[in-house]
Formats: structure tokens, C-alpha cells, sequence
């Protein structure tokens, strides 16, 4: 498949749970156009940042049934939709489940376009996973974070 977009993701966690970010880079193939985006949250986990990267990358698209090669070293993200665990939890409500809230959200974008997943080694000199890495660790060290508002409020309650 010959893909129009090129999507590099990277998420980060100082602590696991933590303050948090991700760092995206999109770029137009064969054309040198680029975007990057991030936020960083107040708590939150470094998959949660990772499948968040996806996400957003995929809601920048501006047009259904583009074709994208989504780029991450996140085995959690990845062997997900790869290896089609998320659709069986989908099929079960999530139920027991991390993240149902990124997963459904994830789903919804995800079926709009035609993706592939690569997986790469992180920190191992990629420079757009280097960019990423470097946009997420930023993110989560700005002095005004957001708020995971789901992770704070549901599914980040530990019992001790």
C-alpha cells in the first residue's frame, strides 16, 4: 500500500502514573510537509500517552479513507490493533480492560482511514521517533499540564 501520510508517535511518563505527554509528527509523503503536535497531562500513564499520540495523529487528518503508516515504539499500541487483541475487547466491552476510553476513542478515527502500524525500536537514533520523544518529554515538563480527566476520575483509582 502506498500511503499518503506518514504518522510518528512517542508517549512519555515521569513516574507510571505521573505527569505525562505525547509527541506526534506528521508527515505528507513525497511532498516535505510536516506538522508536530503535544500536550502534556498533570497524571497519567506512558501507555495511555502512547495510544494518545495514535489518536490525535489520526484526527488531524482532515479527509476520510486516507491511507497512513502510523510509527511507533510502542509494543502496547502496536501488537493491540496488530495482532487484533482490541477488537476482541471490543467485542467484550472492554471489559477488565486499561484504557477503554483511548481504545474506543482509537477505534472510532481508526476505521475512517486505511492504516498500517510499524514498529520501531525506541531511542535508537530514528530521528522522527527521536522528535516525538523529544515532544513528549517537553510536554510533560510545561508548567500548565492538562487534565486526564478519565484516568484521574475512573480508571486510575489503585487500592492499596
Amino acid at each position: 500500500m502506498s500511503h499518503q501520510v506518514h504518522i510518528y508517535t512517542d508517549g512519555a511518563a515521569k513516574g507510571n502514573p505521573g505527569n505525562g505527554g505525547y509527541g506526534v509528527v506528521m508527515e505528507l509523503v513525497g511532498t516535505g510537509y510536516r506538522k508536530e503536535f503535544y500536550e502534556g497531562f498533570r497524571l497519567t500513564t506512558n501507555n495511555r500517552m502512547e495510544l494518545l499520540a495514535v489518536i490525535v495523529g489520526l484526527e488531524k487528518l482532515k479527509n476520510p479513507g486516507m491511507t497512513v503508516l502510523v510509527v511507533s515504539d510502542s509494543k502496547y499500541v502496536i501488537d493491540s490493533v496488530v495482532k487484533k487483541w482490541v477488537f476482541g475487547w471490543e467485542k467484550k466491552g472492554f471489559a477488565g480492560k486499561k484504557n477503554p476510553d483511548l481504545w474506543q476513542r482509537f477505534l472510532k478515527i481508526y476505521r475512517q482511514h486505511k492504516v498500517d502500524f510499524k514498529w520501531i525500536k525506541g531511542h535508537n537514533n530514528h530521528p522522527q521517533n527521536e522528535r516525538c520523544d523529544a515532544l513528549a518529554v517537553m510536554a510533560s515538563m510545561q508548567p500548565k499540564l492538562s487534565v486526564d480527566t478519565f484516568y484521574e476520575n475512573e480508571g486510575g483509582k489503585i487500592d492499596f
